[in-house]
């Protein structure tokens, strides 16, 4: 019960910034909307996977491996070790040495498969001498953010373990939370407009704005 409060609690404290963060992510935007190049590579991508989508099989298991290799790695990064990994084409499931909040959600709001195609350019780039921010390479982040942001819609319809463990409104704002939160931190490089800490400076003060503005109003 008290567990159950607490999380409720920090999910309330939360939403300023998600109001704030959102607010930056859309201050960016706003600010690439003359960005043609980039924007008809990326929203390209991004409707070839939903015309993939809508009209072929749900590539579950491939969803699945993502979502299974997320928790995975979040185990990794608190710290924690994986002890057995499993995936099929009903579903899947990781035994790791430990468990938070973080490991439980992640899934909802890292898109791993645009982490590792970022990667495959970086590594192209290094060792290819591949064009930097190429349309191939904007296109296939449209293609899978759109495949990270449909498939975690589609799966979220069923009831999720992870989400019933965290609690429906703590998860709720977490999610959402943690997926503008990577769109803050990707956005200012991909645009040209600075780096990720550029983006998280900007959610911070437009949090402050919010709550300034909160404060006010109560006042």
């Amino acid at each position: 019960m008290l567990l159950s409060l607490l999380r409720h609690l920090a999910a309330l404290l939360t939403l300023p910034f998600c109001v704030g963060f959102s607010t930056a992510v859309l201050c960016f935007l706003q600010g690439s909307a003359d960005l043609l190049e980039f924007w008809a590579a990326f929203g390209g991508g991004a409707a070839l996977w939903l015309v993939t989508f809508a009209l072929l099989p749900k590539p579950l298991w491939i969803y699945v491996l993502g979502h299974e290799a997320t928790h995975a790695l979040w185990t990794w990064l608190c710290g924690g070790r994986v002890k057995s990994f499993k995936v099929s084409g009903r579903g899947g499931h990781v035994n790791v040495s430990k468990t938070n909040a973080l490991i439980t959600l992640a899934p909802y709001f890292f898109p791993l498969y645009s982490l590792l195609w970022e990667l495959l350019f970086w590594l192209g780039r290094w060792r290819w001498q591949w064009e930097p921010n190429s349309p191939v390479h904007h296109l296939g982040l449209g293609l899978t953010y759109a495949f990270h942001l449909t498939l975690t819609a589609y799966v979220l319809r069923i009831r999720q373990p992870d989400i019933v463990q965290e609690g429906a409104w703590f998860s709720a704002v977490s999610i959402g939370l943690g997926n503008v939160t990577v769109l803050l931190l990707a956005l200012p490089p991909l645009v040209s407009a600075g780096t990720p800490l550029t983006g998280l400076s900007s959610g911070w003060e437009e949090t402050g704005r919010w709550l300034d503005l909160l404060v006010r109003r109560l006042g």
